[in-house]
């Protein structure tokens, strides 16, 4: 299997670059199209449309390939799989449908391959955590699975994913490759570090805390993060938890496993409660947390070269989702990372990124986190 990355500011951009790979004999049948919601996805997916190329695409909010990070952008990595090695499946679902429609994407994987994995590609309003359970279920935990929630822009406006013919705010989109074909590995990782006591979800639904440790969630989080002086500017109590708890996101502890990070996404101040991008069941124990400092990059390279020495030793192509999270806190970090991550296949690569992240950490299996850099290798088997 070959790979070939581009990206370009236009669909004319884009258009040319593919011609120009197509005239040097690369014949490319799957696309992993990553861009920003200012782009025409729809004018990009017909351009593929039309060259045979199947398209399995989200928006983002911030896309890259190899060592190019951009913004406002579109990134593409071209792909010469089989046709017979993959297949693309698209659902629209609801929040009561989403469960049934990766049971479906799913049960369809069973019946088309021995052995299938999945890349997933879900909307900003999907619970993601449903889609890994569902599909989960159906393999008895025994299954490949990456993916990430698509972006937009940070606009708050609605996410898209698409592919040939297809799109939706309100959808759930999958590759699914044949893993006795196409070898698939990879890893999630954060590096944020635990901080404080261990501390007590006593009251929550769903992604919704109510207390902790019986105390109002909302109260404990002001205090935790300094009141209305949030360090980077003087802003109201609610704007202190909605811009700025993301960035210190807590750490669900667990002892058969690692730590699962989940961010603070909204809070009400009415009834002082806490709603995180994925579920917080209740009795749960964790710690806050603080963003990784100058040795995050370190420890991210030094997980993906072990599964290199350990797992996959070449790679034919690196697909990354990051956390647009980790990408406002690391700053300038985030370029480092993405560079020598790709250096340790020295493979192209295509990323975004994203609003929450679905892989496996390290020994762990597969969920769904928040601000996490998720890495997944690809490389065809002789």
């Amino acid at each position: 299997m070959k790979a070939r990355s581009i990206k370009g500011m236009s669909e004319k951009e884009i258009a040319a670059q593919l011609e120009e790979i197509v005239e040097d004999g690369f014949l490319p049948t799957l696309a992993i199209v990553f861009l920003s919601i200012k782009q025409d996805h729809i004018a990009i997916c017909d351009l593929l449309d039309q060259k045979g190329i199947a398209v399995f695409g989200a928006t983002t909010a911030g896309e890259f390939i190899d060592r190019d990070i951009g913004k406002g952008s579109i990134a593409i990595m071209f792909l010469d799989i089989s046709s017979s090695y993959f297949q693309i499946q698209f659902k629209e679902a609801t929040e009561e449908t989403l469960f049934e429609a990766a049971k479906e994407i799913a049960e369809t994987a069973k019946q088309t391959f021995t052995k299938p994995a999945f890349l997933v590609a879900a909307t900003m309003f999907t619970n993601a955590e449903i889609v890994v359970k569902a599909i989960e279920e159906q393999f008895e935990n025994e299954v490949t699975l990456f993916g990430a929630q698509a972006g937009d822009d940070l606009t708050r406006t609605g996410a898209y994913v698409f592919t040939n013919n297809k799109q939706s705010k309100s959808g759930l989109l999958a590759v699914i490759i044949n893993e006795e074909k196409i070898a698939i590995n990879g890893l999630a990782t954060s590096g944020w570090k635990a901080v404080g006591t261990v501390k007590t979800i006593t009251k929550s639904e769903a992604g919704t805390v109510y207390t902790i440790d019986d105390q109002p969630a909302y109260d404990v989080f002001l205090k935790y993060l300094g009141g209305t002086e949030s360090g980077i500017r003087a802003i109201d109590e609610a704007a202190v938890i909605n811009e700025v708890g993301a960035f210190f996101p807590i750490l669900m502890l667990r002892d058969d496993a690692e730590p699962v990070i989940r961010a603070s996404m909204f809070s009400n101040p009415k009834d002082r409660s806490i709603t995180f991008g994925g579920s917080v069941p209740q009795g749960t124990k964790f710690q806050f947390s603080l963003p990784p400092d100058f040795d995050v990059v370190d420890k991210v390279v030094e997980e993906a070269t072990a599964i290199k020495n350990q797992e996959l030793p070449q790679a034919d192509a690196i697909i990354m989702f990051s956390c647009i999270a980790r990408h406002l806190t690391l700053g300038p970090l985030v370029s480092e990372e993405i560079e020598q991550l790709q250096q340790v296949w020295n493979t192209p690569m295509v990323g975004f990124f994203s609003y929450g992240e679905m892989g496996k950490c390290l020994n762990g299996k597969h969920e769904y986190h928040n601000n996490t850099c998720c890495l997944v290798v690809m490389k065809e088997l002789v």
